[in-house]
């Protein structure tokens, strides 16, 4: 399974997705991180995170927070959205594989440049 993780420190969870440089691709099994892997992002514009992050094969995308349209694209590339994560990138790795992180399901519903 492959985690993505939108950041800008490459530690901690970028709590808007669409403001991030980077992401964190998170490969786990058994249970395990078994490969971390930083790529640039390739920039905030309807549709495109949700087909980068379905061509880099990501299972799961978990952030801060995200608008509902982003939320459909993502769910139309098979990605599951985990939303409402904040902290370590780690932390949220072993919460997620252990069931202790649930999305709280809130979209954000207002957009502005430079708002979030």
């Amino acid at each position: 399974m492959k985690l993505a993780f939108p950041t800008n420190d490459k530690k901690s969870v970028e709590e808007h997705f669409g403001q991030c440089s980077y992401f964190a691709l998170v490969d786990v099994a058994d249970g395990k991180i078994v490969k971390t892997e930083f790529v640039a992002s390739p920039g905030h514009a309807p549709g495109v995170m949700p087909k980068f992050l379905g061509e880099q094969k990501a299972d799961v995308i978990i952030t801060g927070g995200m608008g509902s349209m982003a939320i459909d694209l993502f769910a139309q590339q098979g990605i599951k959205t985990v939303l409402g994560a904040s902290g370590i990138i780690e932390d949220l790795v072993s919460k997620y594989l252990a069931d202790n992180l649930i999305s709280k399901g809130s979209a954000c519903t207002e957009h502005s440049r430079g708002s979030h």
